[in-house]
């Protein structure tokens, strides 16, 4: 059976018109699931028992459960068993603007990023709009806070599950729903470049992010594959594209990886790459896992990359550090388990 959080209000209500119900029934349904938190059809105390049954018949409520809990001071990681089985994990992080979780999208990861711990283990499936909503609720029923901010940047390549992606945002924005806004909303790709151009059509105003990682071909094939299909040049032309037509800024996320990206030449090219482009680099230091041979940058080489791009007068940070003291790496919850 199909889980009733993979469906968007508009759907339900096309279901309740299909099984002779007014469509205000979407609208209690809806709140139920997201403003009351019902955990079971039996709850819905204001919506008639015959319908109830067909509801039963058609769907389920639970679709995943937490397995496990990692917890720092401004972190908490969460593992999750699938129905099928199957693991996923998420992080909730603790900002003085609020709180933000970063979601998975699928059950591994096809990308094959070299220095990420999702891809060593290989996609085994799509998550579905509705297991990845219940990530959220899930997270908000363990920290009885609510949630407003989200970004798909956790297991898997979101523009690789693009139409999940799509149905999640427009069930996740909707206002009788958990309502969070599409400003509030970030996806990350690895630079599909064919589902950038879908996104540019995108109705909600969801902000993008890249994981771009190097400054050139060379170091970007050797870290990414994707990169032999979609090249940089490629990238970038299409994305210049992309803010020419939303008028919206893109992310660069770039991990900053000892010896291999991040030296002063590595700097001094990803700033001519992105010149003049409405965006701003994100620079993170290096999650590592004993899985990858892969070293994070020294703190003295992360402030001088840093002060080459800031001089250059492009937008740019360096992400604050969480879940030092857990399992931080994207991936690395699942990995353990999956090892087991």
């Amino acid at each position: 059976m199909d889980s009733i959080y993979n469906k968007t209000y508009d759907e339900l209500i096309k279901y309740f018109e299909s099984i002779g119900e007014k469509k205000f029934k979407a609208t209690q349904v809806f709140e139920w699931l997201y403003l009351k938190r019902v955990k079971s059809f039996d709850e819905m105390s204001n919506i008639k028992k015959d319908i109830i049954d067909e509801l039963k018949k058609e769907f389920v409520i639970k679709n995943i459960n937490l397995d496990k809990v990692e917890r720092d001071v401004e972190v908490n990681k969460y593992l999750f068993t699938l129905s099928d089985g199957n693991h996923i994990e998420s992080v909730l992080m603790r900002h003085d603007y609020g709180t933000s979780i970063c979601i998975s999208s699928q059950v591994g990861c096809n990308m094959g990023c070299h220095f990420c711990e999702s891809g060593r283990l290989k996609k085994v499936r799509d998550l579905t709009a509705g297991e990845m909503v219940e990530q959220i609720l899930k997270v908000e029923e363990d920290i009885k806070i609510r949630i407003t901010h989200v970004v798909i940047m956790g297991i898997g390549e979101p523009f690789d599950n693009f139409d999940n992606f799509k149905r999640f945002v427009e069930i996740i924005n909707y206002q009788k729903g958990i309502n969070i806004g599409s400003r509030h909303i970030t996806v990350s790709t690895s630079g599909i470049i064919p589902k950038i151009k879908e996104f540019e059509q995108f109705p909600y105003q969801v902000n993008l992010a890249i994981s771009l990682h190097a400054p050139n071909d060379k170091i970007r094939n050797e870290l990414m594959p994707i990169n032999k299909v979609y090249p940089i040049k490629d990238l970038i032309k299409e994305l210049k594209n992309y803010i020419k037509i939303t008028n919206r800024r893109v992310t660069f996320e770039y991990i900053l990886l000892d010896g291999i990206n991040d030296t002063e030449m590595c700097a001094n090219e990803l700033c001519n790459l992105v010149e003049g482009m409405n965006c701003y680099i994100n620079l993170i230091p290096y999650n590592e896992t004993n899985n990858l041979g892969y070293k994070r940058s020294k703190k003295d080489t992360i402030s001088k990359f840093y002060d080459i791009i800031k001089k250059r007068k492009i937008n740019v940070t360096i992400r604050r550090e969480f879940g030092t003291n857990i399992s931080a790496a994207c991936g690395q919850l699942r990995s353990k388990k999956e090892d087991l």
